[in-house]
């Protein structure tokens, strides 16, 4: 069985390990990847950087495209899994995709029978308890994420979630809750009956504090496959629980952290290059972390001033000024890399205000996407000297990895820390989704915006420069 995840940032594969990330979805590219060996194929959508109606329309392209793969490969459609992967702290078209989705599925396939909304992400402190969606113990809703002038919410329990975001089209009490205790080993007919009673595109909240309830989900979900017909919305745990529950379980990543590092790019004389940090992230922790990498002598920041770039963008000049600022910024990057430092690229932290409603989240939403074009081309200019790039924040790394290096799909080689996971380009997909040839391919960092401790951006960075014996 292959799991294709539509995955809304390109953070979401957290967990897992040896799996394809496309940052295409035509029907040759999602060909291949449904033939990599793999049970797992990642569709880098991006979704979060777009309007909800850039994002449906995305959507919908995809499954239209997926599904001619599938019959152009032979693939009935019980033997895949369709995941909808989004944001652990609930930011996100998080109703509006699955919603879609399931429209999509409905139209070459036949009705889902329910929406599995799943947002545990273990390895990050994210568990589901009663329904109520907690944050290293707090719920969700008190904690900075939920104020997102985006994708904002009042509400830690996922069923009234589930209403708010839907606008009432999901009323609270219709959604179905599958409880911890349902999901323990030797209720395991209990929790197959209630899932083969679903139907209607039910809504369904599932708890989860440790991945043996996942595990426990996983198997009754293949034992119902071909039988009833669902869809997910989740986060990256939940991916964990339905391969391991398969027959080919994931099982350890084949390079370690210091096996990761190794991967590090050299020149001619086996001397590794040096590395680049871009911070695109805004949440509170994110500035955070950008502090305090930046108090490092070995690290140099330059800073994107926002203010000024919304100015220029919206001035009617910007093809006559912009290319002047991207070249002083370019003339910094190479003045720290000749320097033998690692140059750390950030946007000016805080947020510009853009007014309220729906046109002023789609002028945010464009310009957040400028704002990464323009690091997206920075990256370019410099990136053939690079031994490494760590990237913080999703929309600024699909970004980076699609505009910045002109990738169609990464090779997901596996986790540096908790959640970081390290990403480096496969072969052409003109020429078929296999092992990287021996070119050394730039080795990236995926790091999201919701993740880690204070200290955890310059703890990648140490691993990464080989200081990690060093003392914070």
């Amino acid at each position: 069985m292959k799991i294709v995840v539509i995955d809304d940032d390109p953070t979401g594969s957290q967990t897992v390990h040896s799996c394809p990330l496309l940052l295409r979805w035509d029907e040759g590219a999602l060909r291949r990847g449904l033939r990599h060996p793999s049970p797992l194929l990642f569709v880098l959508a991006n979704t979060r950087a777009l309007t909800p109606e850039a994002a449906a329309s995305r959507n919908r392209e995809i499954v239209d495209a997926l599904a001619l793969a599938m019959a152009a490969e032979g693939l009935q459609e019980h033997q895949l899994l369709l995941v909808s992967r989004g944001d652990s702290t609930l930011r996100g078209h998080g109703v509006l995709e699955p919603e879609v989705l399931a429209q999509a599925w409905e139209e070459h396939f036949g009705a889902v029978d329910a929406t599995l909304h799943v947002p545990a992400f273990l390895e990050g402190g994210r568990t589901t308890v009663n329904g109520v969606h907690r944050l290293h113990g707090e719920p969700v809703h008190t904690t900075a994420f939920a104020q997102d002038r985006l994708f904002g919410y009042g509400t830690s329990d996922l069923a009234e979630w589930l209403e708010e975001k839907s606008a009432g089209q999901i009323p609270a009490n219709s959604v179905l809750r599958i409880p911890l205790a349902l999901l323990e080993a030797e209720r395991a007919e209990e929790l197959l009956a209630c899932l083969e009673a679903l139907n209607a595109n039910r809504s369904v909240v599932v708890d989860a504090t440790h991945p043996e309830h996942l595990l426990a989900l996983g198997v009754a979900i293949r034992r119902l496959q071909g039988r009833k017909r669902f869809l997910f919305r989740s986060a990256a745990s939940l991916l964990n629980g339905l391969v391991d529950s398969g027959p080919s379980p994931l099982g350890p990543q084949p390079l370690d952290a210091h096996g990761l590092v190794g991967l590090r790019c050299r020149d001619l004389h086996g001397q590794p290059l040096p590395g680049l940090v871009v911070v695109g992230s805004h949440v509170p922790l994110a500035d955070q972390q950008l502090k305090s990498l930046l108090a490092n002598a070995r690290c140099r920041g330059i800073e994107l001033p926002v203010a000024r770039i919304a100015r220029v963008l919206e001035g009617g000049s910007a093809d006559l000024l912009l290319p002047d600022l991207e070249a002083e910024w370019r003339s910094q990057l190479e003045r720290a890399l000749d320097a033998g430092l690692t140059p750390v690229l950030f946007s000016s932290r805080g947020e510009l205000l853009f007014g309220s409603g729906a046109a002023a989240a789609a002028r945010r939403l464009r310009f957040g996407m400028e704002l990464a074009s323009l690091m997206a081309r920075l990256l370019s200019g410099v990136a053939a000297r690079l031994g490494y790039l760590i990237s913080k924040g999703g929309i600024t790394t699909g970004t980076l990895l699609v505009e910045g290096l002109g990738l169609e799909a990464v090779q997901l080689e596996g986790q540096l820390l908790p959640g970081l996971s390290l990403v480096r380009s496969m072969s052409s997909l003109d020429q078929g989704l296999r092992e990287q040839e021996p070119s050394d391919p730039l080795p990236v960092i995926t790091f999201p915006g919701n993740l880690g401790e204070p200290d955890t951006l310059t703890e990648a960075w140490r691993w990464l420069e080989g200081l990690r014996g060093e003392g914070l």
